[in-house]
């Protein structure tokens, strides 16, 4: 083998290498847009939001939740993703709250 192709495989190795170490460190994403609209009936999208935490919705609220990404969400009545007044919402689904109904406030990614 000669000195050049050694050199050229151990540079494609260290690239490789560099490439895979620095995608490993990116956060993953819900792929898509979650859409809702808030007791103000105001339109609000959110573009590939993080599988990870709690996300908090506008401060008035959502009534309605498009969820056009690739994976599901539940939304949650409080702004810290719990209690048991939940509402699952798989992907590529809509959902709208119940008149008389607490606004959801968070929502979180199931992956």
């Amino acid at each position: 083998m000669s000195v050049r192709r050694r050199l050229t495989t151990a540079t494609g190795a260290v690239l490789l290498t560099l490439a895979v170490a620095g995608c490993s460190g990116l956060g993953r994403t819900a792929v898509g847009t979650i859409s809702y609209e808030t007791e103000r009936e105001v339109g609000v999208t959110v573009t590939s939001p993080s599988v990870k935490g709690c996300h908090r919705l506008a401060p008035s609220g959502a009534t309605r939740v498009e969820n056009n990404t690739l994976v599901d969400i539940v939304l949650y009545p409080t702004l810290d993703c719990r209690g048991k007044d939940s509402t699952y919402l798989p992907a590529d689904t809509t959902d709208e709250i119940v008149p008389e109904t607490l606004p959801w406030r968070s929502y979180s990614v199931i992956h």
